[in-house]
């Protein structure tokens, strides 16, 4: 019999030098060859695609840098513990640590200046991170003996953010005192100055000027709340008598560059990522609004609608961007920024990048996050209402006040509200007075009102009964063109939706869905485009986008589009019909975790929320029966596994959860080792983990426990060799082509 066609089926397959092989993932290829032709070739030239070779995946740790705590620190974690963190993370089979924001908050001069989001300056480093032991090699006895006291006094269980900064900062100007000529004559302190004048000089006098006016409120400054560059000189020139102020907060930031390079280079050589957060906000009362008010909207601030975590939205005060004037430099201050963060880090996460399509913008009046608008956003135009038959603008833009609703609200009180806050301006029909006709002039009212007397006790429940009146809106008007309107965020839930007509109820759900839903994609697509590519190309970081909350149709095909990094919170599905995520189907482009910042830890979120719990274990862990109530470490395993087995290329644990692995350290309650609370503005951001690095790199259990999940994953690992690599970690020598006919 002749054969006139051959069918083959084959894999490629990575050979190393040393003579491991390891064939490529994916199903068997195929080739026909046909030998009817009278004329046969000797070779084949196939070209069927490349080699399918596993994407790389790894892990990390994530942990705030004031969490941590060390034998060495003054009471807050310090940069160079990151060198312990990052043996430790190297010991656990991880590859990477990210931190939360570390530029200085110094804004009150009080622990609210704990938010790290919240900066004073998006180039300086925070004092409070410093180590004042490395200050100097000679450090006077009394000084040192000063230094172990403090540790003593500050070794407490959550951070003291007052007493630790304070602390430091004296001990530092001691040691400044005695060194500052050697130090600030230096070559390499002089190189440091020259690279970092442009945000250093300004930064340093700003923070003079803030403990001289005692604010640091710049439109309080008299003559120098206007920035200029002469003023500037003036300030920073030596001979004055506050020079000496000025050279310290060089000296500190200097010391805090040598101290975060010195771990930065480390992680570096242990092929270990430190991995940073870009705000998207920076306090309205900082050194870059002073310097650079142009690029900020200052009447506005910047929040988050209702969402997951908090369902009356978010107003986290920052000033909005001016992103067109931003633009006319080709936004050379994000650019600025983020080769300052470069210096550093390796990876970073855009916080908020739903901001780079849309801001939450609320007026600087506002207290809470619920009554904003989208910017940019195309509004609804008058006579785009006119046309759908809704007229009666005042009746829908004004809060909705009406006796039976203040009955409702306030029952038989309400004729103290009425009569202190409204004014009846026809029968059962009231306004706000104009001492409280906003949010923040509603704060004011109550705190100071002769007639406080009558609602001390209530005042929480008076507060936020004033802000729903407030609130009872289906439309705002536009500040700047009154013929322009938005829908109010959940307008449906307001008493002035419910006693509309049925028309106009109709009219404006309708009109309500197309401005959040449609009418806005292509517009905010494109802002993202103008604003998104320029940050990623301003560094070799690699850049990961928090996306969570109310997320847009364009967000994910445009981070796509850029190659940018998702993050996939199980608790927080992006996927509208699902309560809880899948890690199993997320998409290679993600970080997965099982919980952040923002939220409950995975212990405390297991053992406060039965009816989630009960949930979850049923569809997510596939069993009938009654789960265990207290978040036991095989509970943390299993959760813990499925997200170190998910495609994600990054699996990154919260440090708390993955410590919940070992009962040893569940000691602590649950609760205590939140970081965040999204729903208090002035949430006190003090967690310390109660257990030193130090302890934890002599624990070589829970070091086992988690390289094991690392490795069982087949995420990679710092040592370990790439696939197809030989002895001395070389890629592969040749590919070859294995098949039988």
């Amino acid at each position: 019999m002749i054969v006139l066609n051959i069918f083959s089926t084959y894999k490629y397959c990575q050979i190393s030098q040393a003579g491991n092989s390891t064939l490529e993932l994916g199903p068997n290829r195929e080739v026909n060859v046909d030998l009817s032709s009278p004329k046969q070739s000797r070779y084949i030239v196939l070209s069927d695609g490349a080699l399918r070779d596993a994407p790389w995946r790894g892990a990390g740790v994530a942990v705030p840098m004031f969490s941590i705590r060390s034998d060495e620190d003054l009471g807050v974690g310090e940069f160079l513990d990151l060198k312990l963190l990052v043996d430790w993370a190297v010991n656990s089979g991880f590859h990477l640590v990210q931190l939360l924001p570390i530029n200085d908050t110094s804004v009150h001069g009080m622990w609210w200046d704990s938010y790290p989001y919240s900066s004073l300056s998006v180039f300086a480093l925070h004092p409070l991170y410093l180590r004042v032991q490395a200050l100097s090699d000679a450090i006077p006895v009394d000084v040192k003996e000063e230094i172990q006291q403090a540790k003593k006094q500050l070794d407490k269980k959550d951070v003291d953010y007052e007493a630790a900064l304070s602390t430091k900062l004296s001990i530092a100007r001691k040691i400044f005192n005695l060194e500052k000529e050697k130090v600030l004559n230096s070559s390499s302190f002089k190189q440091f100055l020259s690279e970092n004048e442009e945000w250093l000089k300004p930064y340093a006098a700003f923070c003079f000027l803030r403990d001289f006016f005692e604010t640091s409120d710049h439109s309080q400054w008299g003559r120098f709340s206007q920035f200029s560059k002469d003023k500037l000189d003036k300030l920073i020139c030596e001979g004055t008598l506050h020079h000496d102020i000025i050279r310290f907060h060089y000296y500190v930031q200097y010391h805090l560059y040598i101290q975060l390079s010195e771990a930065a280079t480390y992680a570096r050589k242990k092929n270990v990522i430190l991995k940073g957060d870009l705000p998207i906000g920076v306090d309205r009362n900082s050194v870059d609004t002073w310097v650079y008010p142009t690029l900020f909207r200052m009447n506005t601030a910047t929040g988050a609608p209702p969402d997951y975590f908090d369902k009356n939205g978010q107003n986290w005060g920052f000033p909005t961007y001016n992103w067109e004037e931003m633009s006319k430099d080709n936004y050379g201050w994000w650019r600025a920024r983020l080769t300052q963060m470069a210096k550093y880090f390796t990876a970073y996460r855009i916080d908020h990048i739903l901001g780079f399509f849309r801001i939450w913008e609320l007026p600087d009046h506002a207290a809470t996050g619920l009554v904003g608008k989208f910017r940019p956003s195309i509004p609804l135009s008058q006579e785009e209402l006119l046309s759908e038959g809704l007229w009666d603008f005042n009746r829908m833009s004004q809060p909705y006040i009406r006796q039976e609703i203040l009955e409702e609200k306030f029952g038989s009180f309400w004729t103290v509200i009425a009569a202190n806050f409204l004014n009846e301006y026809q029968k059962q029909c009231y306004e706000f007075k104009e001492d409280c006709n906003t949010e923040k002039k509603i704060i004011v009212k109550i705190k100071t009102s002769a007639e406080k007397s009558l609602w001390v006790e209530k005042e929480d429940n008076i507060r936020r009964g004033l802000f729903d009146l407030l609130q009872n809106i289906v439309l705002i008007r536009d500040p700047e063109d009154s013929t322009k309107f938005y829908p109010r965020f959940n307008l449906e839930d307001t008493s002035s939706f419910r006693d509309l007509d049925e028309h106009s109820k109709n009219i404006l759900r309708r009109l309500y869905y197309n401005y959040y839903f449609v009418r806005q994609e292509n517009l905010w697509r494109q802002n993202a485009l103008k604003t998104l590519p320029v940050l990623l190309n301003s560094s070799d970081m690699l850049a990961c986008g928090e996306d969570l909350g109310l997320i847009p149709a364009c967000v994910h095909p445009v981070m796509q589009e850029l190659g940018l990094i998702g993050l996939r919170i199980q608790r927080m599905p992006s996927e509208p019909n699902l309560e809880f995520g899948i890690p199993s189907q997320y998409s290679y482009m993600t970080v997965c975790a099982p919980s952040c910042h923002d939220c409950s830890t995975l212990r405390a979120w297991w053992e406060e929320d039965e009816g989630r719990r009960s949930r979850f274990y049923k569809t997510v862990v596939g069993s009938d029966e009654e789960p265990p109530s207290r978040c036991t470490p095989e509970v943390v395993h299993f959760i813990v596994q499925q997200h170190f087995d998910a495609p994600s290329m990054w699996a990154i644990f919260p440090l708390q959860d993955l410590l919940a692995l070992k009962d040893k350290y569940t000691t602590r309650p649950a609760p205590e080792e939140t970081i965040n609370d999204p729903t208090n503005p002035k949430h006190y951001w003090r967690f310390r983990v109660h257990v030193t690095l130090e302890s934890l790199l002599n624990d070589k259990d829970i070091q086992a426990t988690i390289k094991d999940l690392v490795t069982s994953s087949g995420r990679s690992f710092p040592g370990k060799k790439a696939e197809g690599a030989d002895e001395s970690g070389e890629k592969l020598s040749k590919v070859q082509l294995n098949g039988k006919a």
